[in-house]
């Protein structure tokens, strides 16, 4: 790093988070010769969520082997370190700028103004809070976001309860099923309000299923009770519209709830420097470059879209990493773009824009509105079919994803692309 006459540090590439995205975006802007390079991170230590996660499944698609989160975390700080990449841990970042003017304060530096020619926004994402709910109830102890649970236990060594029922069956929440079982608690129910879970397949079999937890889909939590601690909740089946149904009415005594209800992309950075948010995807809205509307600030990881596997995170994210660097370098110029829109069944397609003329594969990746067996993803330039991919089972759980081969990217026209769920 330098810094100029008025004490203003400038790199070359700029990555904000030291997970999972950010690590390797910065691998990637190194190894792309990159050298005045700097990662910031507000925990005390790289690594992001994964250091929690020590449960295995991680890596099987880019390593081709089963890891837990921190030992998938740890290969990329090892990477780091043996490419001497500067990561400044405890620092919050507090601003930045559209003019590539970064803000941040650490107990090390005190306040710092970093002006970075390009700047790769690896944020992750927040879990949903029970205020965002309107769930009716006392404000009792006892209630718990999956991931907040999952830090005590895994990490600090607190059980939060031992009677417990989770709200939501995101993977989080499925995977806490899992581990607060085999801590000694009883996990009572794992409750859902839409009609098909929203964590992959195999979390579960192996998180629910093998454990004997019971799902209840179509269902939602309409009563916290208790004072100074939860004492119970009741949980009720739901209509079409999500409306309780009188009468189905179904009472637990317990002493946690776990909130596994979604999760946020953690955009307030990128609001502030007038980054234009999809109101699908709560992400930045990127090109196949993975470029904001802001030229030179590029987003990848949870903050983006969340991902189901971080496997796919890294891939998208070295991605990004390669196209800071190549901005930094001046070497990604501004250029006619089509639009990427969703068709039917179809939810928050990531790139939304994509550069005409280009040479390079393109990956489209969304989320079903639903359940699709049997269906088909279909990809239209205008009236012309580019792409289709048929599988037997589109689930909202599972993040699909379609290749726009190179030959296909060369002979795009201006026409907008859409893409469908077609069902069998």
């Amino acid at each position: 790093m330098t810094a100029t006459e008025n004490g203003m540090l400038q790199v070359d590439v700029l990555i904000i988070g030291g997970g999972p995205a950010g690590l390797a975006a910065a691998i990637a802007a190194r190894e792309d010769g990159i050298e005045n390079l700097l990662v910031l991170e507000r925990e005390h230590t790289p690594g992001g969520i994964l250091r929690q996660c020590i449960h295995n499944g991680f890596g099987l698609h880019r390593f081709k082997e089963e890891l837990t989160g921190p030992e998938y975390a740890q290969r990329d700080v090892d990477r780091a370190h043996e490419l001497n990449i500067n990561i400044q841990c405890d620092t919050t970042v507090l601003s930045v700028e559209a003019n590539h003017v970064v803000t941040c304060v650490s107990a090390e530096h005190g306040v710092q103004l970093i002006h970075a020619k390009s700047i790769v926004l690896a944020m992750g994402c927040r879990e949903r809070p029970r205020g965002a709910l309107g769930t009716p109830g006392t404000r009792c102890a006892g209630i718990y976001s999956a991931g907040t649970a999952q830090k005590f236990v895994n990490l600090e060594g607190y059980m939060p309860g031992k009677r417990v029922v989770i709200l939501g069956s995101g993977d989080i929440g499925l995977i806490m099923a899992r581990r607060m079982t085999l801590q000694g608690a009883k996990v009572l129910a794992c409750v859902e309000l839409m009609p098909y879970s929203s964590g992959l397949n195999r979390n579960i079999v192996q998180c629910l299923n093998d454990f004997d937890i019971p799902l209840y889909l179509s269902h939602t939590v309409i009563d916290i009770e208790g004072r100074e601690r939860l004492s119970g909740v009741t949980v009720a089946k739901v209509d079409e519209k999500r409306q309780p149904i009188p009468g189905t009415e179904i009472h637990f005594d317990c002493d946690t709830l776990l909130l596994s209800v979604g999760l946020i992309p953690e955009n307030e950075l990128s609001q502030g420097a007038g980054v234009k948010l999809s109101p699908l995807t709560s992400g930045a809205e990127v090109d196949d470059c993975l470029q904001t509307s802001i030229p030179g600030i590029f987003a990848c990881g949870n903050v983006l879209h969340v991902h189901d596997l971080v496997d796919h995170v890294s891939n998208e994210s070295f991605k990004a990493g390669h196209a800071a660097a190549a901005y930094a370098r001046g070497e990604i110029a501004p250029g006619d773009t089509v639009a990427v829109k969703d068709g039917d069944g179809v939810r928050g397609v990531v790139p939304q824009r994509i550069h005409l003329g280009g040479n390079q594969a393109v990956d489209l990746m969304f989320r079903p509105s639903g359940v699709f067996r049997g269906a088909s993803v279909v990809v239209k330039n205008g009236d012309r079919e580019i792409a289709r991919k048929k599988a037997p089972i589109f689930t909202p759980g599972e993040m699909a994803v379609v290749t726009l081969k190179p030959e296909v990217v060369a002979s795009l026209d201006p026409q907008d692309i859409t893409v469908t769920m077609e069902r069998g």
